[in-house]
């Protein structure tokens, strides 16, 4: 025997009576008359059993009937009576903060500013560290700085005599020059010059030329003692320079470039860096 199981939700408004037939005016749960050989007349058979009934005739037919609770549930958590707030009128008063308040407005501005103020000179001052702080580590170290700076003795370089020295990947050249080369360089009427400088102005002593030994044409190292005015020649290209390492001839646009130094007396030094 094959069994149908059969689930009907019914409407909230609909009820299950006692004996477990749901109580629906609008459903009909009964079958229509069928004719079986027997004229019994319009309405509903009394040997037929309802459709939500169960009966034995090959199949069961089993039907379900979920009702939601047609009632209503209301659960009170606080309760308040007419005589509770007759007992305490001032239960929905606004609460006296009176004892909170400061004597006069101006000590609260006072208190506020100096809270402020306190607040922004620990703000600058944790900035200040922190900032400090990456600049030291970003810093070059004592190493690297060592290397920043050559340092070379002027007794080392007789005079009339050039001398070449690496600094930071670039060659500098000092030359300790004599009487006759600093006249003939100072000599020379600056506005015939493509760029204008004077030899005082290059130099810091005159007998004492230090300047960068890079063509600033094209970053060619220029020979010394050469070209055309007894200075320095670049090979590549034909660059002149003088004696105070000015531009005289050749592409290059600007003079050698002089970099910083100094000179250090008690050890007779001169620090380039």
């Amino acid at each position: 025997m094959a069994l149908l199981s059969t689930r009907i939700n019914l409407l909230p408004t609909s009820r299950t009576l006692a004996s477990g037939v749901p109580h629906a005016p609008k459903l009909l749960l009964r079958m229509p008359p069928q004719n079986h050989g027997h004229d019994h007349g319009p309405g509903p058979r009394s040997d037929q059993p309802a459709l939500w009934a169960g009966r034995s005739s090959g199949v069961s037919n089993v039907t379900r009937v979920n009702a939601l609770p047609n009632g209503i549930f209301i659960k009170r958590f606080l309760s308040t009576s007419s005589k509770s707030l007759a007992e305490h009128p001032d239960t929905t008063s606004i609460p006296d903060f009176s004892p909170y308040r400061a004597s006069s407005p101006e000590s609260n501005k006072t208190l506020s500013y100096f809270m402020v103020g306190s607040l922004g000179v620990l703000a600058a001052s944790g900035a200040k560290s922190t900032v400090t702080d990456l600049l030291s580590n970003l810093s070059a170290s004592a190493d690297v700085l060592a290397l920043a700076k050559i340092e070379v003795e002027m007794g080392a370089i007789p005079e009339g005599k050039n001398l070449i020295v690496k600094w930071r990947g670039k060659p500098v050249f000092i030359r300790h020059r004599t009487d006759d080369e600093v006249e003939e360089a100072r000599a020379v009427d600056i506005k015939t010059l493509r760029d204008p400088q004077k030899d005082e102005d290059r130099t810091q002593r005159p007998e004492w030329l230090v300047m960068l030994g890079v063509c600033t044409h094209l970053g060619c190292v220029p020979i010394g003692e050469a070209g055309d005015y007894g200075g320095w020649f670049c090979p590549c290209h034909g660059s002149h320079y003088d004696i105070s390492g000015r531009i005289r001839r050749g592409p290059a646009p600007l003079n050698l470039e002089i970099p910083q130094y100094a000179f250090n007396d008690d050890e007779e030094k001169i620090i380039v860096g």
